[in-house]
């Protein structure tokens, strides 16, 4: 089966997402882009203010694409202004930002890398794989229980709410993506468990809600 493509970045600025594209047809790398005008998100919050694209490519490009931009930050990190927010960074600081490189840009993560060296404490490429290995298995762990969500989940599927069913959906079928590209469940198999029953036993109470409207409706007519 063909490998499915996945979310490598997303950005509010076509423009940001354009850079990226070219990287990616520079090196024959396969991707797509799609526009997205909102995410779901548990807080049942949804963010109408602007537009995202989301540039995809296959799980298996996520690690050398990663790599290739590093690659091409390296050339741009020496013209780099002095008031540049990192350069305020402490080691620890410094180290954060290596060690979580997913949650910061590849233009910061080597910029750390270099002002840590400038600073004595440079980090061999070997240290990087190690490092970079911890944490993948740290995030392949599902997130803390979802005991809140999934009270909110039963109190709103007996209440007949649509928002129960997709409480329930998103707990039982979300997924979150490793710096590797692989793709794993966020949630633990009980809360999972728990999202699968909470989203039928939503569906199930308001198609019952439906029914006993429309046969009080046909009842009212005559």
């Amino acid at each position: 089966m063909e490998p499915e493509f996945i979310t490598y970045r997303r950005f509010d600025d076509i423009a940001l997402a354009e850079a990226l594209t070219d990287l990616l047809e520079e090196n024959l790398i396969p991707y797509k882009v799609e526009e997205e005008s909102f995410n779901f998100d548990p807080s049942l919050v949804l963010s109408n203010a602007k537009k995202e694209y989301a540039v995809k490519i296959k799980g298996e490009n996520f690690e050398l694409v990663t790599g290739l931009l590093e690659n091409h930050e390296t050339q741009n990190i020496e013209g780099v202004e002095e008031d540049y927010y990192l350069f305020s960074f402490s080691d620890d600081e410094l180290m954060e930002v290596v060690t979580k490189a997913d949650e910061w840009s590849p233009f910061d993560l080597v910029l750390a890398r270099k002002i840590l060296a400038d600073r004595g404490k440079a980090i061999s490429d070997e240290a990087i794989e190690k490092i970079h290995e911890k944490r993948i298995e740290e995030m392949r762990k599902p997130d803390p229980p979802q005991t809140q969500w999934i009270t909110l989940g039963y109190i709103l599927a007996f209440l007949g709410g649509v928002l129960g069913i997709f409480i329930g959906w998103h707990i039982y079928t979300f997924k979150k993506t490793l710096p590797d590209g692989e793709r794993v469940y966020g949630y633990t198999g009980h809360d999972r468990k728990q999202g699968k029953i909470i989203m039928w036993l939503s569906g199930i109470i308001l198609a019952i809600a439906v029914i006993v409207r429309v046969m009080l409706s046909i009842g009212d007519s005559y």
